[in-house]
């Protein structure tokens, strides 16, 4: 928050050089619009578009053949209230036998069992054990 005294003492403003600035003593009606040179050419839609390259996920799911598979909601919270963190007290082993136990259940016709813990495995992973995830080479985990 400024005080008038230091909006008085303040350094005047520089227009960058690629701005024309207003002449305030002929109305505006007269002048062109100000002209901004922008150095990336692209069109809005272009630069407000993600880049996709080399962010990659680490896991490979195998093509489904399946006709209207889809994971149900209630499968992905099964998954979710038990995540492994990463900690030191949390044994791995424990998480990955909790894990094949809800996955083994699972059989979808058309649909291999490796293909659904692939796309399960990354919602069984939170805090350090995600982000170890997410450093992961981009296609290294295919079973």
């Amino acid at each position: 928050m400024c005080t008038r005294s230091q909006t008085r003492n303040r350094p005047q403003q520089q227009v960058p050089p690629n701005i024309e600035p207003f002449n305030l003593e002929e109305p505006i009606e007269n002048q062109a619009p100000p002209v901004v040179m922008m150095a990336d050419q692209r069109i809005m839609a272009q630069l407000l578009q993600a880049p996709t390259e080399g962010y990659e996920d680490a896991i490979i799911v195998s093509a489904i053949t399946a006709d209207n598979f889809e994971l149900k909601h209630g499968l992905l919270t099964l998954v979710k209230n038990k995540p492994f963190c990463g900690l030191d007290k949390e044994d791995p082993h424990a998480h990955i036998r909790y894990f094949n136990k809800i996955t083994s259940t699972l059989k979808f016709q058309n649909v291999s069992n490796t293909s659904i813990k692939l796309m399960l495995f990354p919602f069984s992973h939170k805090g350090a054990a995600r982000i170890w995830l997410k450093k992961e080479p981009p296609r290294s985990i295919f079973t």
